[in-house]
């Protein structure tokens, strides 16, 4: 395959998996977990790498998702600041550990967050 072709279906895929991606982060459906996956295991970017991508492709989709909920009265804004405050705080102390650890270890440790929201995913049941 000549070089530009393979540049032309990288620049291809990348565009449908931020598509496929933005939809299921608006959603709420674990958008930055499916871009994380495809940038390291298929991409084979560094896990500090993918999840640096990840936050600045959350901001616009957050931001966008956000109005569209806020619009249709989704969001319930009493408890808003009961998650954002501990949350940006929680974000700063995790920045900061971030640093300090190998990739490997954030590809372990984002490993073992997946698999337990995977598995309340598959189990859950619904009530009604």
């Amino acid at each position: 395959m000549k070089k530009s072709k393979y540049i032309t279906n990288i620049i291809l895929f990348c565009l449908i998996i931020g598509f496929l991606t933005g939809i299921a982060a608006s959603m709420g459906l674990g958008g930055g977990f499916i871009l994380i996956i495809w940038l390291t295991l298929f991409s084979g970017m560094p896990q500090a790498e993918a999840q640096g991508i990840n936050l600045l492709f959350f901001l616009p989709v957050a931001l966008f998702s956000a109005v569209i909920h806020a619009k249709n009265r989704l969001i319930e804004w009493k408890t808003v600041p009961f998650a954002v405050i501990p949350g940006i705080i929680g974000a700063a102390v995790g920045s900061v550990i971030s640093l300090s650890l190998s990739d490997n270890t954030l590809r372990t440790l984002f490993a073992l967050l997946i698999i337990p929201v995977a598995l309340r995913e598959i189990l859950h049941k619904k009530a009604g």
